[in-house]
């Protein structure tokens, strides 16, 4: 697949501790949570460590379940031997690309959409307090979108000594195009203006219409995404 990155610290954050995933057929985002610097370890980890184990294997469900599952225990190795940086751990979202379709795995409130035949869907289901509440009907996308647990997730790699990843395989066709991001983007942008943005731009004018889009609505958040295009 042909790919553009571009991750961004925003209009309020000191520190960017959003982790950019590319490697041998690996497109992701990883968004740290802890104090100091500590997010940004754990990102930076889970990126590094997951390209380094996929690299040169054949993309399969159990082999990225099984690296998730190694990564999570080193970052929560790591967070729990050192008191500086305690709670951290952070976001995952990542496609591994196979000759014939995608491997899609999900921990967090990082996002992936697809975009195909025309039609925009988010593909990955958040794992947060709104979006378990909205699950339920305790709360519509409008209240979820003020309300002040909207950034609280319920699963995160490196929290637990165990995370369960949501994977799941998918085709690819001629012409898909996947946006993976960042809660600092998909929480400041619209689906709609993702939507056009991917249908009617370059993969590089897209991130950057993006991206600035984020910046412009307020970029309270670090800014994070990663487009990619199956070639027709």
């Amino acid at each position: 697949m042909k790919w553009v990155s571009r991750t961004h610290v925003g209009n309020v954050r000191p520190t960017n501790q959003d982790t950019v995933i590319i490697g041998p057929s690996l497109y992701g985002v990883a968004d740290g949570m802890g104090g100091h610097l500590a997010g940004d370890i754990a990102s930076r980890m889970t990126g590094d460590l997951l390209t380094a184990a996929l690299n040169g294997l054949e993309p399969r469900t159990d082999t990225l379940a099984q690296a998730i599952g190694d990564i999570n225990a080193q970052v929560y190795a790591r967070q729990a031997s050192d008191e500086t940086l305690r709670g951290m751990g952070t976001t995952l979202t990542a496609l591994w690309e196979s000759e014939s379709g995608v491997f899609l795995a999900h921990i967090g409130d990082s996002r992936a959409y697809l975009l195909r035949g025309g039609e925009f869907r988010q593909v990955t289901q958040d794992h947060s307090v709104v979006a378990e509440m909205m699950r339920e009907g305790l709360l519509t996308e409008k209240e979820a979108a003020s309300h002040p647990y909207r950034h609280m997730i319920t699963r995160a790699v490196g929290t637990d000594p165990q995370v369960d990843a949501d994977i799941q395989t998918l085709d690819k066709l001629p012409g898909d195009r996947w946006l993976i991001c960042s809660d600092g983007l998909s929480g400041c942008v619209s689906r709609e203006e993702m939507a056009d943005a991917l249908a009617h731009l370059s993969l590089q004018e897209a991130a950057d219409r993006l991206l600035r889009l984020a910046l412009t609505h307020g970029g309270q958040d670090n800014i994070s995404l990663v487009i990619t295009e199956v070639p027709a």
